[in-house]
């Protein structure tokens, strides 16, 4: 079971903390567990790993065991939550160069996150030649991202399968009775699978949002859920034993005590889009009222010969957190070399995974006399049931800690800002006097 050690980072405060936290975590533990808070009806994923829809989830197995039957490529249509989480299992459990591997399933390309015409471009041509699939992931339809790649790929279906062969092959995960997504797949007949409206964006990968595409991959969706489930027994405990209070009240003390940044580091690159994941959960969950801890990512070892200096012996307002994962079975071990030019032969019949061990402890050391405190995430092995475990620890500390630090976690009124100016600038009816205005400013 996933744990925290804290003992890294405590050293750096002057006085303990958690008993001057304790209410409120108490506070906040009551509000996620039985509403009351501040955005209350967003709090449907804390008991989701129990109360899923069983059916749906069945549905969910038996499109992804069609998709891997009858598609060479599965295009993954969603931007933000709609496609961080799932990126991020895929790739930590099935391996960043996925696409890549031989296997029996289909590749799975992610668009419709950004409005790059080259990179809709080259999933475009990825997909034409083959036999594909389309998940189109948004609650209601209109975001602009995903709802202009759709445009896209729906008329590539259309045009390579027909009409009715197209809807045979367009999943829609999106409202469960309104929004032009859902008006759409009713009036043409493509499955849908449900976005909860009580669950944000950013807490949804272990709804239908994340679970078809990652089923797909060929991932066990039960073993994610069960290690969610674990997770979430263990998060119910009103105490310090639980992990997600140690993490939530050692990094808010922090901030109080000027640690702005956190980097969240780990040592294997199929962490990546996790970490992509993570940054928006907290990012978006806390960064709000001028307040708010600005969450980063580097990826170990590679970052310590670029972003390592700055770690060390730049301006200390960053706090760490590393997670760690157990040993895979198949580890690769260092050859010999006789002539041992690089006078590396004292790591000869050394595994990879104990060499990356010593790397990780001697980081830790470095940081920590460098004046950055280190929390540290141990999970077990690198497999679907820790996973879960890590979506859900994660998922419960940052509503604690939005609790916390004194806003909603559950919000993000922020995000419109740029939509609003972008509607503007391209004519949007009823924007006309608003992008009079915006043009003025950028031509001054």
């Amino acid at each position: 079971m996933l744990s925290v050690d804290v003992s890294k980072a405590a050293s750096f405060l002057p006085l303990p903390y958690e008993e001057a936290l304790r209410p409120m975590l108490a506070k906040a533990s009551g509000w996620l567990q039985n509403g009351g808070g501040k955005g209350s009806d967003f709090i449907g994923w804390v008991r989701l790993p129990e109360d899923y829809d069983k059916e749906e989830f069945a549905r969910i197995e038996a499109a992804a065991a069609k998709i891997r039957k009858d598609s060479a490529a599965l295009v993954v249509i969603g931007i933000g939550g709609s496609y961080l989480g799932a990126r991020g299992v895929i790739e930590c459990l099935c391996s960043p160069n996925y696409n890549l591997k031989k296997k029996d399933g289909p590749n799975i390309y992610f668009i419709g996150n950004g409005l790059s015409s080259a990179a809709l471009r080259e999933v475009y041509e990825l997909a034409e030649d083959r036999d594909f699939s389309v998940n189109v992931i948004s609650k209601s339809g209109t975001t602009t991202e995903p709802a202009v790649a759709f445009r896209f790929f729906k008329a590539l279906l259309e045009k390579k399968y027909g009409k009715e062969g197209a809807a045979k092959r367009i999943y829609a995960t999106t409202d469960r009775a309104r929004g032009a997504l859902k008006s759409l797949a009713d009036a043409e007949g493509y499955e849908t699978f449900v976005v909860p409206d009580d669950v944000g964006g950013r807490y949804s990968v272990l709804t239908a949002v994340g679970l078809l595409p990652i089923a797909a991959a060929g991932v066990d969706i039960k073993a994610l859920m069960a290690g969610a489930a674990d997770m979430m027994q263990l998060c119910r405990t009103g105490d310090y034993s639980n992990p997600a209070w140690q993490y939530a009240a050692l990094r808010n003390e922090l901030y109080r005590k000027g640690r702005k940044v956190e980097l969240l580091a780990c040592f294997e690159p199929s962490f990546r889009f996790m970490a992509e994941w993570w940054k928006q959960l907290y990012g978006e969950s806390e960064g709000k009222d001028e307040r708010g801890i600005f969450p980063a990512s580097v990826d170990f070892t590679a970052d310590l010969h670029s972003m390592g200096q700055y770690i060390q012996q730049g301006e200390r307002m960053l706090m760490e957190t590393v997670v760690r994962f157990e040993p895979d079975d198949d580890q690769m071990i260092v050859p010999r070399d006789e002539a041992d030019g690089d006078g590396l032969n004292f790591l000869a019949g050394r595994t990879l995974h104990e060499i990356n061990t010593q790397a990780m402890d001697g980081t830790l050391l470095a940081h920590v006399e460098g004046g950055v405190p280190n929390m540290i995430v141990r999970a077990g092995k690198r497999d679907a049931r820790t996973l879960g475990e890590l979506i859900y620890f994660f998922e419960y500390a940052c509503g604690l800690s939005g609790y916390v630090l004194g806003v909603n976690p559950f919000d993000q009124p922020g995000v419109e800002a740029y939509k609003k100016n972008m509607f503007a600038l391209l004519g949007k009816p009823g924007y006309e006097a608003m992008g009079d205005e915006l043009r003025a400013k950028l031509a001054r």
